[in-house]
């Protein structure tokens, strides 16, 4: 604001009229009143207004810029960023150049910034902000039981913040096609890390081969699987030649190797 701006909207103070009194006089507080709301209004309204845009709009270059390079790397597709930033001042006034924005960190909703005007140099704003990530992620469409395989029919893409998912989401079908469930899965929740595993290969009960090798010779059996498992873990079977128990490592479907 300057002296111009603020003379053209105080009120009149010329002359007294016939009515008498001065419109400044404390014998009329209604009309002062009215009068400097009026003219502040009309000074400090459009540019709180502007300067908060202009605030708002260079958050949100700087949120996009901060997770750009992340977005970019995982192959994020869809992503929108939204923000709500409490100002802890008014902004001192509209900047003439795009404001300068410092601060922030990817792996954090939470977002303490500093704003200054590249032409003022006494212009300073600092804010905080929470930053949502919003991106399309799958969620199941059925119950998937568990050691059940995950197919793309099992799965469709709804948008959330991952700011919120902390236990891990899947943004690609490809991450969990042929997967099986560790532990039953509701319809519609969120595919995590935690959820999902290599499908099992062995069920508890099933009649499986048993390799064994030995300085290079390899001899076969039957057996009968005590655990479940997935290829490459290593699961309780039981030898029913001998009746033994013994440790042996998943090879594939129906088969597993012994552990000496």
């Amino acid at each position: 604001m300057n002296g111009a701006k603020t003379t053209r909207y105080l009120p009149h103070s010329g002359p007294r009229g016939k009515t008498g009194g001065s419109p400044l006089s404390p014998r009329h507080p209604k009309r002062i009143s009215a009068h400097w709301c009026a003219g502040l209004l009309l000074l400090l309204l459009p540019l709180t207004s502007s300067a908060n845009q202009q605030v708002d709009q260079a958050i949100q270059q700087h949120l996009e810029a901060l997770m750009r390079p992340i977005a970019q790397r995982e192959a994020w597709n869809g992503l929108r960023i939204t923000h709500n930033t409490a100002l802890g001042s008014t902004p001192p006034a509209n900047c003439q150049q795009p404001l300068s924005v410092r601060g922030g960190v990817a792996n954090s909703s939470r977002q303490r910034l500093t704003l200054t005007c590249p032409d003022q140099p006494g212009w300073r704003l600092q804010v905080a902000t929470d930053m949502q990530l919003w991106l399309p992620v799958l969620v199941t469409t059925r119950v998937i039981d568990r050691g059940e395989a995950i197919t793309a029919a099992d799965v469709k893409r709804q948008e959330i913040d991952i700011n919120k998912a902390p236990r891990g989401f899947y943004h690609h079908l490809t991450q969990i096609t042929g997967m099986g469930a560790k532990r039953r899965i509701r319809a519609n929740q969120l595919l995590s890390p935690a959820l999902i595993a290599q499908p099992l290969a062995i069920k508890r009960g099933d009649k499986i081969k048993i390799v064994a090798t030995q300085d290079g010779i390899s001899a076969s059996m039957s057996g009968e699987a005590l655990e479940n498992g997935s290829k490459g873990e290593v699961i309780r079977v039981k030898n029913i030649s001998s009746n033994k128990t013994i440790e042996a490592k998943v090879l594939g479907s129906g088969e597993v190797a012994s552990i000496f």
